[in-house]
């Protein structure tokens, strides 16, 4: 699988988990918008990760 496709593949299903996570599981607005800002924040730092413009381990 191409790198592209992976990167595509990942965000889609992330994106279609905190849909569901967010229109389906009953939580406080608060906790879904933490858990937004959460997720975005750790996809973020996957992508730059992924692309070599930051590493989130040494080594």
């Amino acid at each position: 699988m191409t790198p592209l496709i992976y990167v595509v593949l990942v965000l889609i299903i992330v994106g279609v988990v905190l849909w569901l996570i967010n229109s389906f599981l009953p939580m406080a607005s608060s906790i879904k918008t933490i858990l937004n800002i959460v997720v975005v924040i750790v996809v973020i730092m996957w992508l730059l990760s992924f692309f070599g413009i930051f590493h989130l381990h040494s080594g």
